[in-house]
């Protein structure tokens, strides 16, 4: 596997885990079955397709990129879905993140876009 396939294995692996992070918001506890299938099935996709980009990528890197993907699009969708706060601090926060993950990137040799 290339450099670049894994890294965009890793972003789809980051996308899989917001769908499950808020899926976690939908199951009830997991008191509702199909979204509980749903958010699982995303775990286990998101979990693969990280374990694949890993063959590749140092883990360090790979682990924070994708649960850095993770926060940003989980907090994301928390303000569009579930209005949650929309504060200066907030999406400051969020732009730091992705500073971060933009900055590994950068650092893991290759540059350049995935």
């Amino acid at each position: 596997m290339t450099t670049n396939r894994a890294w965009l294995l890793l972003a789809l692996a980051g996308l899989c885990e917001v769908a499950w992070a808020i899926g976690l918001k939908y199951t009830a506890g997991f008191t509702r079955p199909w979204p509980s299938v749903a958010t699982v099935s995303a775990m286990a996709v998101s979990f693969w397709l990280l374990a694949k980009a890993l063959t590749v990528l140092p883990v360090g890197t790979g682990y924070a990129v994708w649960t850095g993907i993770g926060a940003v699009g989980t907090a994301i969708l928390g303000v569009v879905l579930f209005d949650e706060p929309r504060t200066l601090l907030r999406i400051a926060s969020i732009a730091l993140i992705v500073a971060g993950i933009v900055g590994l990137r950068l650092a893991s040799g290759g540059g350049g876009a995935a």
